[in-house]
């Protein structure tokens, strides 16, 4: 075992291994796999009280699903192990108000760092449904944005918003804890709406992980604008702006993260086309109404006798709508994920499209998207057109 080891990766385990001695709560994110193409993308750790005994959950999470498997206490140790040695490079281990993250290269060196947060974060044991609350329900933010009561409680009617709210930043934090984050300081998120997923992920970032950030929430309707600034003035969150402004009319620059949350139909696309051409880090959409590609689209293939049921060709035209932005995020560069965002059971609108910028144009990923243009008569991608428009004021063709 090397001096890198025994000083990072050995304290790291035996630490765990000590909380879970102790009958301690805690979690574990680990994240950075070390395969280039790996299935699994993250695994998340936490005790779980199964039939009376303690045992430790391990959520494996693929593209496109989760996979639980439950190991006891003798096992923990050796797992592990096994998932830093051989599949990940970093692991983060939340217990309390203490954060330990592991750093590891592929060199072999290891490191870590160790910080106090200001909140404690709770794991619920229960073998059903464990649950994280990441934004603490006492948030004044919270009240005046209606969605708790003056007793600091959540309302009946905002239950749905509250665990998406926490959902959201659950992926967020899995996204970022993978990363060199550093600079991650400037976040614009467009068609902010009534704000409380802009409030969530400002409030996660500078009160619970202490990062300096400043976050620009962009809006359309101008009540809704001015009664967020409000509000976020009220509550001191002066790294929080909010403006009332078109996307299409917003101009970025120095950008590390754009967020478009529920942005109606080609509004999804042009905070996509927004994010790529200012060459962000991060680029987070949850779409929804999908309508411009089911207009644009006269098939004649296979599935055509099917797709005259009106609802069939609908959800079709949806996956297309988001596998096509997928594609075209990877043309650009972004290692992209499209995974759920909130269970169906609360909103039919589910998906999040997350992308990491990683490397340069690979123009195969516009054949694929050409491809499926084709197969589906699709006569153009709104994100397609806005990529090839932006490429010819630079006097380019990527296409």
């Amino acid at each position: 075992m090397t001096e890198n080891e025994k000083n990072g990766k050995l304290i790291f385990i035996k630490t765990v291994v000590n909380h879970s001695i102790n009958h301690d709560s805690f979690k574990i994110t680990l994240s950075k796999p070390r395969e280039k193409d790996a299935k699994v993308v993250n695994v998340y750790i936490k005790p779980s009280l199964i039939k009376g005994e303690v045992m430790y959950s391990f959520t494996y999470r693929y593209t496109t699903k989760d996979e639980v498997k439950n190991y006891k206490q003798d096992q923990l140790e050796d797992m592990i192990r096994e998932l830093l040695n051989i599949h990940f490079y970093n692991a983060v281990l939340y217990h309390e108000t203490k954060e330990l993250t592991l750093l590891q290269n592929n060199k072999g060196k290891a490191s870590l760092v160790s910080k106090y947060l200001k909140s404690k974060v709770e794991v619920e044991t229960t073998h059903d449904h464990q649950k994280i609350r990441y934004i603490d329900a006492g948030a004044a933010w919270l009240k005046d944005l209606g969605i708790a009561g003056a007793d600091g409680k959540i309302l009946d009617k905002a239950q749905d918003k509250y665990k998406q709210i926490n959902r959201y930043i659950e992926l967020l934090d899995h996204l970022l804890s993978g990363e060199d984050v550093r600079d991650v300081t400037n976040i614009a998120d467009m068609g902010s709406g009534k704000g409380y997923l802009t409030f969530a992920l400002y409030d996660f970032l500078v009160n619970y992980k202490n990062w300096r950030v400043k976050i620009s929430g962009y809006e359309l309707r101008e009540d809704l604008a001015t009664m967020c600034y409000n509000i976020a003035m009220k509550n001191d969150f002066i790294g929080l702006n909010f403006q009332q402004k078109n996307i299409e009319d917003i101009s970025l620059s120095n950008v590390d993260m754009v967020v478009a949350l529920h942005a109606c139909d080609i509004a999804t696309d042009m905070a996509i086309a927004k994010g790529i051409q200012a060459d962000a880090r991060f680029i987070v959409v949850a779409p929804c109404c999908h309508k411009q590609v089911r207009l644009a689209m006269k098939h004649s293939n296979q599935l055509t006798p099917i797709l005259k049921y009106g609802i069939l060709e609908e959800r079709l035209s949806e996956l297309l709508t988001d596998g096509i932005r997928a594609l075209m995020l990877e043309a650009y560069g972004y290692k992209t994920q499209v995974i759920e965002f909130v269970s169906h059971e609360h909103t039919a609108k589910n998906i999040m499209i997350t992308a990491v910028k990683k490397s340069g144009f690979d123009a195969s990923h516009i054949e694929k998207v050409e491809a499926v243009r084709k197969l589906f008569g699709i006569e153009y991608h709104h994100l397609q057109r806005l990529m090839d428009d932006w490429e010819k004021t630079k006097g380019t063709n990527k296409s």
